[in-house]
């Protein structure tokens, strides 16, 4: 197989971690016969610096023309001060909607070997932690009109929030789907109590649940499933939500696995062509110093050959090198315990080297 994957390295520690993940990729094609070749795209900050357009047009074209897109994260203080269009995060939302990825799926799983990482109590990581948060991600109040006018002598921020039927319809099959070939539950997050977007939410959903008799749905609201999330993460099985709400309850979920460092997520529309990228931000205090956790970056690159590529073993030869090699007790900074004792410290580029020695053929 060959395939061509758009590589935006990005900002902060994005290129180190990219690094490792296309090393990994490298060593798995080579392993199993494939080529991977790569093409380069500014995005974010580096792209405002060098074309002064956080995604300028050539750079979305190649993307459109490659089989998938890895990403490593953008932003940073650097850009605060640029005008609202042109911030970095700009360029991700331009990046989305070019590519028409209106789901993203992120998972929220706890690896055994990192389960006193959790900030929950023990007995509650106990009962298991291992559900998919599928956010819609094109919609909503990050794409509604935003403005900010002068009423009755004083500043008023407007910030619209509209989904249509076909939206929120598209989005639901995506949770519905997700949950058959999982465990077949489906929880439905909304505001319906408050919002009249929430509100056409929750009706198509039961709408759709008609096509899906198999798929067990429940309705929950958002400042309910915030609470849930923490209290008992074992309920759930695969949530769907809106943009924003989305966006939040994720970085939540991200956060009782242990670290964000070891967290992929995958955004895919109508085709095969997806983006993905670890979820964590650019981490710029800590760019250039061979102490990010590449993990989450590197298990995108697994999500990518398994969803993009239809390449599962090779999905699973990654993910299994990952586990081997937490099993032998390498930790990077922001997945090593306290109290140290049974376990090594490793650099980025250590820890991409330590999952290369161990990807085995399955």
């Amino acid at each position: 197989m060959t395939r061509n994957i758009a590589v935006i390295r990005g900002d902060g520690i994005g290129p180190e971690i990219v690094e490792q993940a296309v090393r990994v990729l490298d060593r798995v094609a080579a392993l199993y016969g494939h080529t991977f070749t790569y093409t380069d795209v500014d995005m974010g900050g580096n792209a405002i610096d060098k074309w002064g357009d956080p995604l300028p047009r050539e750079m979305l074209d190649k993307c459109l023309e490659s089989d998938s897109v890895l990403l490593g994260a953008v932003g940073g203080p650097k850009w605060n001060d640029v005008p609202g269009p042109m911030r970095p995060e700009k360029g991700l939302l331009r990046l989305r909607a070019g590519m028409g990825v209106y789901s993203n799926n992120r998972p929220a799983k706890i690896w055994p070997q990192l389960a006193a990482a959790s900030p929950l109590k023990q007995e509650i990581v106990d009962k298991g932690i291992d559900f998919l948060i599928v956010r819609e991600l094109i919609g909503g109040i990050y794409f509604g009109k935003h403005e900010t006018v002068s009423q009755n002598a004083e500043a008023v921020a407007i910030d619209e929030l509209r989904y249509s039927e076909s939206e929120i319809r598209r989005i639901g099959r995506i949770g519905f789907e997700s949950a058959r070939k999982r465990r077949k539950k489906l929880c439905s997050v909304e505001k319906s109590n408050v919002l009249d977007s929430s509100r056409l939410w929750k009706k198509v959903m039961h709408q759709l649940a008609e096509e899906y008799p198999d798929v067990e749905l429940s309705d929950m609201l958002v400042d309910n499933c915030a609470m849930q999330i923490v209290k008992d993460p074992s309920q759930f099985d695969v949530i769907v939500t809106e943009n924003m709400f989305g966006d939040i309850l994720s970085d939540e979920a991200s956060m009782i696995t242990g670290s964000i460092g070891m967290i992929p997520s995958s955004s895919l529309g109508a085709g095969s062509r997806g983006l993905y990228e670890p979820i964590h931000g650019s981490a710029p205090d800590i760019a250039g110093m061979d102490i990010a956790n590449p993990i989450g970056t590197i298990l995108a690159a697994a999500m990518m050959l398994r969803y993009s590529f239809d390449l599962p073993q090779e999905a699973d030869c990654i993910e299994a090198a990952v586990s081997a090699v937490l099993d032998s007790g390498y930790r990077t900074a922001d997945i090593l315990p306290k109290d140290a004792a049974g376990c090594k410290k490793a650099g980025c580029r250590e820890m991409g080297s330590l999952i290369i020695e161990n990807l085995r053929k399955g």
